[in-house]
Protein backbone atom coordinates (compact mmCIF):
# COMPACT_ATOMS: atom_id res chain seq x y z
CA UNK A 1 0.00 0.00 0.00
CA UNK A 2 1.33 2.91 -1.02
CA UNK A 3 0.75 6.06 1.02
CA UNK A 4 0.80 9.66 1.31
CA UNK A 5 -1.03 12.31 3.01
CA UNK A 6 -4.07 10.19 3.49
CA UNK A 7 -4.37 10.26 7.63
CA UNK A 8 -8.15 10.58 6.80
CA UNK A 9 -8.91 7.19 5.04
CA UNK A 10 -5.00 4.94 5.89
CA UNK A 11 -6.15 3.33 9.46
CA UNK A 12 -9.63 1.65 7.65
CA UNK A 13 -7.61 0.61 4.79
CA UNK A 14 -5.34 -1.25 7.16
CA UNK A 15 -7.48 -2.52 9.43
CA UNK A 16 -9.64 -3.87 6.41
CA UNK A 17 -6.17 -6.00 5.58
CA UNK A 18 -5.66 -7.32 8.80
CA UNK A 19 -8.91 -9.22 9.28
CA UNK A 20 -8.96 -11.09 5.68
CA UNK A 21 -10.11 -14.71 5.98
CA UNK A 22 -7.21 -15.59 4.44
CA UNK A 23 -5.90 -19.25 6.00
CA UNK A 24 -2.29 -18.62 5.00
CA UNK A 25 0.57 -16.43 6.76
CA UNK A 26 0.03 -12.72 5.02
CA UNK A 27 2.51 -9.07 5.52
CA UNK A 28 0.97 -5.83 5.37
CA UNK A 29 3.62 -3.62 3.41
CA UNK A 30 3.01 -0.06 3.55
CA UNK A 31 5.35 2.67 1.30
CA UNK A 32 4.98 5.93 3.49
CA UNK A 33 5.71 8.53 0.94
CA UNK A 34 6.84 11.79 2.67
CA UNK A 35 3.38 13.38 4.42
CA UNK A 36 2.85 16.56 6.41
CA UNK A 37 -0.65 15.54 8.03
CA UNK A 38 0.02 12.88 10.73
CA UNK A 39 0.04 9.66 8.31
CA UNK A 40 3.54 9.07 9.88
CA UNK A 41 2.55 8.75 13.24
CA UNK A 42 -0.61 6.77 12.27
CA UNK A 43 1.06 4.31 10.47
CA UNK A 44 3.50 3.78 13.08
CA UNK A 45 0.94 3.35 15.30
CA UNK A 46 -0.45 0.87 13.41
CA UNK A 47 3.10 -0.98 13.11
CA UNK A 48 3.37 -1.13 16.80
CA UNK A 49 0.06 -2.74 17.42
CA UNK A 50 0.12 -5.86 14.73
CA UNK A 51 3.98 -6.90 13.70
CA UNK A 52 2.69 -7.91 10.60
CA UNK A 53 2.77 -4.40 9.42
CA UNK A 54 6.22 -3.44 8.32
CA UNK A 55 6.97 0.41 6.81
CA UNK A 56 8.88 0.67 4.43
CA UNK A 57 10.38 4.55 3.20
CA UNK A 58 9.11 5.84 0.02
CA UNK A 59 11.53 9.03 -0.34
CA UNK A 60 9.93 9.56 -3.95
CA UNK A 61 6.68 9.95 -2.62
CA UNK A 62 5.05 8.54 -6.10
CA UNK A 63 2.36 5.55 -6.27
CA UNK A 64 4.53 3.51 -8.34
CA UNK A 65 7.69 4.28 -6.91
CA UNK A 66 5.98 3.14 -3.85
CA UNK A 67 4.41 -0.02 -4.99
CA UNK A 68 7.88 -1.48 -6.84
CA UNK A 69 9.20 -0.96 -2.92
CA UNK A 70 6.57 -2.96 -1.85
CA UNK A 71 7.31 -5.09 -4.35
CA UNK A 72 10.93 -5.89 -3.99
CA UNK A 73 10.52 -6.16 0.42
CA UNK A 74 7.62 -8.96 -0.27
CA UNK A 75 8.26 -12.36 1.14
CA UNK A 76 5.60 -14.43 -0.24
CA UNK A 77 4.31 -15.55 -3.76
CA UNK A 78 0.90 -13.67 -3.86
CA UNK A 79 1.12 -9.43 -4.01
CA UNK A 80 -2.33 -8.06 -3.08
CA UNK A 81 -2.38 -4.18 -4.22
CA UNK A 82 -4.18 -2.19 -2.13
CA UNK A 83 -5.03 1.44 -2.05
CA UNK A 84 -4.87 4.07 1.47
CA UNK A 85 -8.95 5.08 -0.07
CA UNK A 86 -10.20 1.12 -0.50
CA UNK A 87 -11.64 -0.98 2.23
CA UNK A 88 -11.18 -4.35 1.37
CA UNK A 89 -13.90 -7.20 2.10
CA UNK A 90 -13.25 -10.05 4.48
CA UNK A 91 -12.77 -12.37 1.89
CA UNK A 92 -11.12 -10.34 -0.65
CA UNK A 93 -7.56 -12.23 -0.20
CA UNK A 94 -8.95 -15.63 -0.17
CA UNK A 95 -11.47 -15.51 -3.67
CA UNK A 96 -8.24 -13.58 -5.06
CA UNK A 97 -5.99 -16.44 -4.68
CA UNK A 98 -8.79 -19.37 -4.97
CA UNK A 99 -9.21 -16.76 -8.40
CA UNK A 100 -5.22 -17.10 -9.15
CA UNK A 101 -5.15 -21.20 -9.22
CA UNK A 102 -8.15 -21.63 -11.39
CA UNK A 103 -7.34 -19.21 -14.19
CA UNK A 104 -3.61 -19.50 -14.30
CA UNK A 105 -3.86 -15.67 -14.76
CA UNK A 106 -1.18 -13.35 -13.45
CA UNK A 107 -3.12 -10.32 -11.98
CA UNK A 108 -6.95 -11.16 -11.10
CA UNK A 109 -9.15 -8.06 -9.44
CA UNK A 110 -12.93 -6.71 -9.77
CA UNK A 111 -14.67 -3.84 -9.22
CA UNK A 112 -14.21 -0.66 -7.81
CA UNK A 113 -17.21 0.19 -5.79
CA UNK A 114 -17.09 3.66 -4.98
CA UNK A 115 -19.13 5.09 -1.69
CA UNK A 116 -19.69 8.61 -0.03
CA UNK A 117 -20.79 9.92 3.10
CA UNK A 118 -21.27 13.52 1.84
CA UNK A 119 -23.70 14.45 -0.86
CA UNK A 120 -20.80 15.75 -2.80
CA UNK A 121 -18.83 12.19 -2.17
CA UNK A 122 -22.06 10.48 -3.11
CA UNK A 123 -22.33 12.34 -6.35
CA UNK A 124 -19.10 11.23 -7.32
CA UNK A 125 -19.74 7.62 -6.43
CA UNK A 126 -22.52 7.98 -9.01
CA UNK A 127 -20.70 9.11 -11.32
CA UNK A 128 -17.87 7.14 -10.86
CA UNK A 129 -20.23 3.62 -11.13
CA UNK A 130 -22.31 5.26 -14.57
CA UNK A 131 -21.12 4.71 -18.12
CA UNK A 132 -22.04 8.82 -18.28
CA UNK A 133 -19.15 9.08 -16.04
CA UNK A 134 -16.15 7.14 -16.25
CA UNK A 135 -17.09 5.02 -19.53
CA UNK A 136 -19.24 1.63 -18.20
CA UNK A 137 -15.95 -0.10 -18.03
CA UNK A 138 -15.85 -3.37 -15.98
CA UNK A 139 -13.75 -2.32 -13.30
CA UNK A 140 -16.54 0.34 -12.39
CA UNK A 141 -19.77 -0.97 -13.11
CA UNK A 142 -19.52 -4.68 -13.53
CA UNK A 143 -20.25 -7.28 -15.99
CA UNK A 144 -19.41 -10.70 -16.72
CA UNK A 145 -15.88 -12.45 -15.65
CA UNK A 146 -12.93 -13.48 -18.13
CA UNK A 147 -9.75 -11.77 -19.60
CA UNK A 148 -9.53 -8.00 -19.40
CA UNK A 149 -7.46 -5.22 -20.22
CA UNK A 150 -7.01 -4.19 -16.78
CA UNK A 151 -8.87 -4.39 -13.57
CA UNK A 152 -8.94 -2.17 -10.15
CA UNK A 153 -6.14 -2.77 -7.94
CA UNK A 154 -5.02 -6.45 -8.83
CA UNK A 155 -3.72 -9.59 -6.83
CA UNK A 156 -0.73 -10.46 -8.91
CA UNK A 157 1.82 -13.57 -8.93
CA UNK A 158 5.14 -12.07 -7.35
CA UNK A 159 7.05 -13.35 -9.93
CA UNK A 160 4.89 -12.17 -12.82
CA UNK A 161 5.70 -9.11 -11.99
CA UNK A 162 9.56 -9.59 -11.36
CA UNK A 163 9.40 -10.89 -15.06
CA UNK A 164 8.00 -7.83 -16.66
CA UNK A 165 10.06 -5.46 -14.68
CA UNK A 166 7.31 -4.23 -11.83
CA UNK A 167 5.85 -0.55 -12.54
CA UNK A 168 7.14 1.89 -14.64
CA UNK A 169 7.69 4.68 -12.33
CA UNK A 170 8.09 7.28 -15.05
CA UNK A 171 4.40 6.59 -15.40
CA UNK A 172 2.57 8.35 -12.29
CA UNK A 173 -0.81 8.08 -13.02
CA UNK A 174 -2.60 4.82 -15.50
CA UNK A 175 0.26 2.83 -14.38
CA UNK A 176 -1.80 -0.34 -13.49
CA UNK A 177 -3.11 -0.22 -16.81
CA UNK A 178 0.45 0.24 -18.68
CA UNK A 179 1.49 -2.85 -16.32
CA UNK A 180 -1.10 -5.33 -17.45
CA UNK A 181 -0.65 -4.00 -20.97
CA UNK A 182 3.14 -5.58 -20.52
CA UNK A 183 1.48 -8.64 -18.60
CA UNK A 184 -0.82 -9.63 -21.41
CA UNK A 185 2.17 -8.96 -24.31
CA UNK A 186 4.29 -11.30 -22.34
CA UNK A 187 1.95 -14.08 -22.68
CA UNK A 188 -0.01 -13.38 -19.32
CA UNK A 189 -3.36 -13.21 -18.33
CA UNK A 190 -5.15 -10.72 -16.98
CA UNK A 191 -8.44 -11.92 -15.28
CA UNK A 192 -11.56 -9.90 -13.96
CA UNK A 193 -13.86 -11.20 -11.66
CA UNK A 194 -17.43 -9.36 -9.96
CA UNK A 195 -16.52 -11.89 -7.09
CA UNK A 196 -14.06 -9.02 -6.13
CA UNK A 197 -15.38 -5.65 -5.08
CA UNK A 198 -13.38 -3.53 -3.07
CA UNK A 199 -14.98 -0.15 -1.49
CA UNK A 200 -13.12 2.96 -2.56
CA UNK A 201 -13.86 6.77 -0.64
CA UNK A 202 -14.00 9.45 -3.43
CA UNK A 203 -12.70 12.87 -3.32
CA UNK A 204 -14.06 15.24 -0.78
CA UNK A 205 -14.50 18.08 -2.48
CA UNK A 206 -14.33 19.88 -6.09
CA UNK A 207 -11.29 21.29 -6.19
CA UNK A 208 -9.66 17.48 -4.96
CA UNK A 209 -11.70 16.06 -7.79
CA UNK A 210 -10.83 18.58 -10.56
CA UNK A 211 -7.07 17.99 -9.74
CA UNK A 212 -7.32 13.66 -9.54
CA UNK A 213 -9.32 14.00 -12.80
CA UNK A 214 -6.72 16.44 -14.76
CA UNK A 215 -3.96 14.43 -13.28
CA UNK A 216 -5.65 10.76 -14.83
CA UNK A 217 -6.51 12.63 -18.29
CA UNK A 218 -3.13 13.72 -18.42
CA UNK A 219 -1.02 10.42 -18.14
CA UNK A 220 -4.01 8.77 -19.74
CA UNK A 221 -3.31 10.99 -22.97
CA UNK A 222 0.59 10.40 -22.28
CA UNK A 223 0.12 6.64 -22.63
CA UNK A 224 -2.19 6.76 -25.52
CA UNK A 225 0.58 8.80 -27.23
CA UNK A 226 3.07 5.76 -26.37
CA UNK A 227 0.73 3.15 -27.14
CA UNK A 228 -1.55 4.46 -29.93
CA UNK A 229 -2.93 0.82 -30.75
CA UNK A 230 -3.80 0.10 -27.47
CA UNK A 231 -6.51 2.54 -26.42
CA UNK A 232 -10.05 2.21 -27.07
CA UNK A 233 -12.28 5.35 -28.56
CA UNK A 234 -14.40 5.82 -25.00
CA UNK A 235 -11.01 7.62 -23.82
CA UNK A 236 -10.91 10.05 -26.35
CA UNK A 237 -14.80 10.95 -25.82
CA UNK A 238 -13.56 13.52 -23.26
CA UNK A 239 -11.06 15.65 -24.79
CA UNK A 240 -13.39 14.95 -28.77
CA UNK A 241 -16.18 16.92 -26.13
CA UNK A 242 -13.78 19.52 -24.59
CA UNK A 243 -12.67 20.41 -27.89
CA UNK A 244 -15.93 20.54 -29.55
CA UNK A 245 -17.28 22.54 -26.65
CA UNK A 246 -14.08 25.37 -27.01
CA UNK A 247 -14.19 25.72 -30.41
CA UNK A 248 -18.53 26.00 -30.50
CA UNK A 249 -17.99 28.85 -27.97
CA UNK A 250 -15.65 30.47 -29.75
CA UNK A 251 -17.91 30.40 -32.47
CA UNK A 252 -20.58 31.80 -30.71
CA UNK A 253 -18.81 34.69 -29.35
CA UNK A 254 -17.50 35.45 -33.31
CA UNK A 255 -21.38 35.13 -33.51
CA UNK A 256 -21.96 38.16 -30.88
CA UNK A 257 -18.94 40.08 -32.60
CA UNK A 258 -21.05 39.67 -36.14
CA UNK A 259 -24.15 41.13 -34.44
CA UNK A 260 -22.52 43.75 -32.49
CA UNK A 261 -20.94 44.62 -36.05
CA UNK A 262 -24.38 44.63 -38.36
CA UNK A 263 -23.56 41.44 -40.03
CA UNK A 264 -25.85 38.27 -40.41
CA UNK A 265 -24.46 36.66 -36.29
CA UNK A 266 -24.71 33.02 -38.60
CA UNK A 267 -21.84 31.78 -36.26
CA UNK A 268 -24.16 31.73 -33.18
CA UNK A 269 -24.68 28.60 -34.34
CA UNK A 270 -21.55 27.65 -32.22
CA UNK A 271 -23.27 27.55 -29.19
CA UNK A 272 -25.43 24.82 -30.30
CA UNK A 273 -22.20 22.14 -29.14
CA UNK A 274 -21.71 23.68 -25.61
CA UNK A 275 -25.86 23.93 -25.14
CA UNK A 276 -26.09 20.07 -26.32
CA UNK A 277 -23.10 19.37 -23.36
CA UNK A 278 -25.20 20.93 -21.09
CA UNK A 279 -28.50 18.85 -21.83
CA UNK A 280 -26.54 15.79 -22.46
CA UNK A 281 -25.44 16.72 -18.09
CA UNK A 282 -29.44 17.25 -17.05
CA UNK A 283 -30.65 14.34 -18.84
CA UNK A 284 -27.90 12.44 -17.30
CA UNK A 285 -28.46 13.48 -13.98
CA UNK A 286 -32.62 13.24 -14.72
CA UNK A 287 -31.77 9.55 -15.33
CA UNK A 288 -29.22 8.19 -13.02
CA UNK A 289 -29.55 10.96 -9.73
CA UNK A 290 -32.76 10.73 -8.77
CA UNK A 291 -32.45 7.76 -6.13
CA UNK A 292 -29.58 9.26 -5.18
CA UNK A 293 -31.68 11.94 -3.16
CA UNK A 294 -32.03 15.96 -4.71
CA UNK A 295 -28.46 17.40 -2.71
CA UNK A 296 -26.71 14.03 -4.47
CA UNK A 297 -28.80 14.98 -7.42
CA UNK A 298 -28.08 18.59 -7.34
CA UNK A 299 -24.08 18.16 -6.92
CA UNK A 300 -24.07 15.57 -9.93
CA UNK A 301 -24.90 18.80 -12.27
CA UNK A 302 -21.49 19.63 -11.09
CA UNK A 303 -19.14 16.25 -11.05
CA UNK A 304 -20.02 15.51 -14.24
CA UNK A 305 -18.43 18.65 -16.01
CA UNK A 306 -15.54 18.34 -13.18
CA UNK A 307 -14.66 15.19 -14.82
CA UNK A 308 -15.34 15.37 -18.09
CA UNK A 309 -13.96 18.87 -18.33
CA UNK A 310 -10.45 17.96 -16.29
CA UNK A 311 -10.03 14.87 -17.93
CA UNK A 312 -10.23 15.88 -21.41
CA UNK A 313 -7.87 19.12 -21.01
CA UNK A 314 -5.83 17.04 -19.13
CA UNK A 315 -5.63 14.24 -21.77
CA UNK A 316 -5.15 16.40 -24.32
CA UNK A 317 -2.20 18.39 -22.78
CA UNK A 318 -0.87 14.39 -22.24
CA UNK A 319 -1.01 13.69 -25.74
CA UNK A 320 0.52 16.85 -26.93
CA UNK A 321 3.59 15.56 -25.38
CA UNK A 322 3.37 17.71 -22.31
CA UNK A 323 2.96 15.79 -19.38
CA UNK A 324 6.56 16.21 -18.21
CA UNK A 325 6.64 19.74 -18.29
CA UNK A 326 3.52 19.85 -15.90
CA UNK A 327 4.22 17.11 -13.98
CA UNK A 328 7.31 19.28 -12.56
CA UNK A 329 5.30 22.43 -11.58
CA UNK A 330 2.76 20.21 -10.03
CA UNK A 331 4.22 17.05 -8.63
CA UNK A 332 1.62 15.13 -10.26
Amino acid sequence: MPVLNDATHVRAAVESILVQDFDGPFEVLIALGPSIDGTDELVADLASRDDRVRVLENEVGSTPSGLNIGIRAARFPVVVRVDAHSVLPVDYTRIAVETLERTGADNVGGIMDAHGRTAFERAVALAYGTKVGLGGTRLHVGGEEGPAETVYLGVFRTDALRRVGLFDEGVKRGQDWELNRRLRESGGTVWFTPRLSVMYRPRSRPGLLVRQMFSTGLWRGELARRFPAANGIRYFAPPAMVAGVALGLVLGIAGIVQAALGATPWLLIGFAVPALYALFVVAATLAYGRGAGPRAAAWFLVVLPCIHVSWGIGFILGFLSLTDDIAAHTGR
